[in-house]
């Protein structure tokens, strides 16, 4: 399959595969030198369970292992194309191509990817992107040792996982892309540095496949109270949201959309969302990210959701929230907000929807917000004291949710 993979790679001169990875690396799925740094940075100012969290992830993020090195030689390699990159053009934000379902069943491939790998090298991951993205210039190119670190958490993290899932997010993927795609792309860099970037990669998915990691499934931290609760509560929302839920267009080319403004403005929201997800019981993130999967599998060619996969999705995405703080979770609420609302976007979605629905969904969703929020750590139930502008953000959340569950408050 590799083998496969790497004859299609050659015959678009590798640049469709470089500007995926490096996309990844940019976005992160999430969830060297740079880990060290954050994580003593963690130690020193969180609480005794959090830090245990960060000595875990530096422990899954050895730099002396064979992908480690090959990380390390990769990026030497590839570093001058990554500077020729504009990571501040908005082509890396936009979906190639306007099938919405098909890409969202591609979206499916790669949390099920994410879903069979080991989380505490996902979270490793989290913190490499976040270290990576905390220092960047105003050009976007983060440092090559930082670069490094990216590269050997995303290569620990594939060596975790079966390879024909590996094959089934690059088929997913590449049968969406538009052939001339890559030769756009190949024509506002360096060429040869491109093929240098692209050959290094071929040695180091060797490295990477040569060495899988072998991992064990992890343990909530999540009481089965909560859960039950949390389960109880998803299901109360989906009687009442399931109607705003399917008048909602998902075949819509504006989910596939970024938010106008500045990429490195937009790329800061995205970190709030992988610090977020580091922080999240790694079973939990499991069980949404399965929830998903099935959901998407099971949509209609409309792209609307099963009742039962709406409800199991929400009850996912309610236990990984109740699995942090209030703060990590309203750092990606203002963080969103203040990236959608000084264009109008929660105003114009929601004048895309049934306003009765919308309310009503709406006021299930605080009740379920008040679930979630009483199994949270340390946390107990609170009166939002929302504005209606707030209120208004979150009925466009609502929205959102359904496609992202980094966007749930």
């Amino acid at each position: 399959m590799i083998s496969s993979m790497q004859t299609d790679l050659r015959r678009t001169k590798g640049t469709l595969s470089l500007v995926l990875v490096v996309t990844a690396l940019a976005g992160g799925c999430c969830f060297a030198p740079a880990v060290p740094r954050l994580t003593r940075m963690f130690a020193a100012s969180a609480p005794p369970g959090r830090a245990r969290c960060m000595t875990v992830a530096l422990k899954a993020a050895p730099t002396d292992d064979a992908i480690g090195k090959a990380a390390a030689e990769l990026s030497k390699a590839a570093y001058p194309f990554m500077k020729q990159v504009d990571w501040n053009d908005h082509t890396y934000w936009m979906v190639p191509g306007g099938d919405a379902v098909g890409w969202t069943k591609a979206t499916a491939k790669i949390i099920d990817h994410g879903v069979a790998m080991d989380m505490d090298l996902v979270k490793a991951g989290c913190h490499a992107h976040h270290a990576a993205i905390g220092g960047l210039p105003s050009n976007g190119v983060c440092s090559e040792a930082e670069l490094t670190a990216i590269n050997a958490a995303i290569g620990r993290m594939i060596a975790s996982v079966p390879e024909s899932k590996t094959m089934d997010v690059y088929n997913s993927v590449s049968a969406l892309v538009d052939p001339q795609v890559p030769a756009y792309l190949m024509s506002k860099v360096n060429e040869a540095d491109a093929k240098a970037a692209y050959e290094a990669l071929v040695k180091f998915t060797q490295v990477v496949k040569a060495n899988p990691i072998i991992h064990s499934a992890p343990a909530t931290t999540l009481s089965s109270e909560a859960a039950s609760s949390i389960d109880a509560a998803a299901s109360e929302l989906g009687k009442v949201a399931y109607p705003f839920m399917k008048g909602v267009d998902w075949t819509d080319d504006l989910w596939g959309k970024t938010v106008p403004g500045s990429p490195q403005k937009t790329l800061n929201a995205v970190d709030k969302m992988i610090v977020m997800g580091a922080k999240m019981d790694s079973a939990a993130l499991k069980e949404a990210a399965a929830a998903h999967v099935k959901a998407i599998d099971g949509m209609d060619k409309n792209g609307v959701l099963k009742p039962e996969d709406f409800d199991a999705v929400n009850a996912g995405i309610g236990k990984t929230v109740a699995s942090v703080s209030k703060d990590d979770v309203m750092d990606v609420y203002d963080a969103i907000r203040n990236l959608v609302k000084p264009v109008g976007i929660p105003a114009y979605v929601l004048s895309k929807q049934n306003p009765i629905d919308a309310l009503a969904a709406y006021n299930a969703f605080m009740g379920f917000k008040d679930t979630v929020r009483s199994a949270q750590l340390g946390q107990r139930p609170q009166s939002t004291g929302l504005s209606g502008d707030q209120n208004a953000v979150i009925v466009a959340l609502i929205v959102v949710i359904n496609l992202s569950w980094a966007l749930f408050k």
